[in-house]
């Protein structure tokens, strides 16, 4: 299990507003039950196996050019964490426990 930190900008578009490009990319977490997935302001948190992230990053990184944006640029941050189980809500957790 890794958690990922993943953004996706697409470039060359007729504004700078992008929540349309956000929302098409989020359709493709919404229609999947494999990965879960958290929408923050600056990007998307997932949750899930290695293999389905990429996947998953690959489906989300088509969504602008298929909306017609002439670059895309995509970045993925992996935790991979093995000697212990990771989730998102632990590494919270974890934190807000420490701020008590």
């Amino acid at each position: 299990m890794v958690i990922a930190e993943l953004t996706v900008v697409p470039l060359g578009t007729e504004s700078t507003s992008l929540s349309s490009y956000v929302a098409g990319c989020h359709q493709v977490l919404k229609n999947q039950d494999i990965v879960k997935y958290r929408l923050t302001p600056m990007g998307t948190i997932l949750e899930g196996e290695l293999d389905d992230i990429f996947e998953i990053t690959k489906k989300m990184h088509e969504v602008p050019f298929e909306n017609d944006a002439f670059r895309v640029i995509t970045n993925l941050k992996i935790d991979d964490r093995r000697d212990k189980e990771a989730a998102m809500d632990k590494k919270i957790n974890s934190v807000e426990k420490k701020l008590k």
